[in-house]
């Protein structure tokens, strides 16, 4: 089984373990235009590793996530609909783009 180039999990901090069931798309920036390349859901452990070929070109790329339809289906009131993330993709290593999420905060890092 191959990895993607870009992978993700969600932590859900305010209620202590993994985010699963949470859309996420990545695109790519082509001249100031979003391109779609791939869709996914985060799995049972949170993690999403199957958003795109297991190579990508330098860019701009976005993954966006449908935190307001995760909320929602937990019935939790959130402050944030969806989450977008932007970063730059450099070279052929590995990017992994965690997301740690609560109802009224975020923040993210880069991983390994």
């Amino acid at each position: 089984m191959s990895v993607s180039h870009v992978t993700t999990h969600i932590l859900d901090t305010g209620a202590g373990r993994p985010a699963a069931g949470v859309a996420v798309v990545l695109s790519k920036n082509d001249g100031g235009t979003w391109r779609e390349l791939a869709a996914s859901s985060t799995d049972a452990d949170g993690r999403a590793k199957d958003l795109g070929p297991e190579h990508l070109e330098p860019g701009h790329y976005k993954l966006n996530f449908a935190t307001g339809k995760y909320y929602a289906a937990l019935e939790t009131v959130t402050f944030f609909p969806e989450v977008d993330l932007v970063f730059e993709v450099t070279g052929p290593e590995h990017y992994h783009v965690p997301l740690l999420l609560s109802p009224f905060a975020y923040s993210t890092y880069r991983g390994s």
